[in-house]
């Protein structure tokens, strides 16, 4: 399937983040009245955390919200590079969403087991609501990284020789990733090269994604 990109530029990163945070609003909104439910894959880096700090300033029924993980480095759970922490510090703990519908990946049991465990979560989810996703300026996604070749048919990767530490990682696929409703990239900083490779097509993890509902890039770059 081909890529559908719309580019939706912001003149900050915090107009960036404010535009994320309604865009998760509204299609929890929508996702509760249609199924009761929304499950939302979220993403690490600075501005999908700004928009998370927002959402911990809503007055919200969190009951129906479910949240997963894009990928996660293995590492201890209480290290400050977990994406799970960084999530639950700015945003989580703050809210009252359930703790049994948050699903932290289990990297700390290594990137194989970790895998493992998490595509049976992946599997029992189905389709989600939103994805999240950020990109590197390499264009990886998740721990989704250029050169790297995997199984396309799994729903989670084992990742053990990413280019940036630490080496081994989890991440849900792009085909699991494409499994949803409503798919939206953010992007911030210095990444006109990695854009302007996206726009010309080449070969890059980001172009992988592909839903049925096509693609949203929200950028302050």
């Amino acid at each position: 399937m081909t890529q559908v990109v719309n580019w939706i530029p912001f003149d900050s990163i915090d107009l960036l983040a404010e535009a994320a945070c309604q865009r998760i609003l509204t299609a929890a909104e929508k996702a509760i009245a249609a199924h009761g439910s929304f499950k939302l894959v979220l993403a690490g880096g600075t501005a999908p955390v700004k928009a998370y700090q927002l959402l911990a300033k809503q007055t919200l029924d969190w009951s129906q919200w479910h949240i997963y993980y894009g990928d996660e480095r293995c590492l201890p759970v209480d290290d400050a590079e977990r994406n799970s922490l960084v999530a639950e510090q700015k945003w989580l703990n703050l809210v009252d969403i359930p703790k049994n519908q948050i699903y932290p990946m289990a990297a700390e049991l290594g990137a194989e087991a970790g895998a493992k465990h998490y595509a049976d979560i992946v599997a029992a989810a189905d389709k989600f609501d939103l994805v999240l996703l950020g990109m590197g300026e390499d264009g990886h996604t998740a721990s989704l990284f250029p050169g790297h070749v995997h199984n396309l048919d799994e729903l989670t990767h084992a990742v053990h020789n990413s280019p940036k530490p630490p080496a081994d990682r989890v991440s849900i696929s792009a085909k699991a990733l494409s499994n949803t409703q409503e798919l939206i990239f953010i992007v911030s900083g210095a990444k006109h090269d990695a854009v302007n490779a996206w726009k010309n097509k080449e070969d890059l993890p980001v172009t992988h994604l592909c839903p049925a509902t096509g693609v949203d890039v929200l950028l302050s770059i």
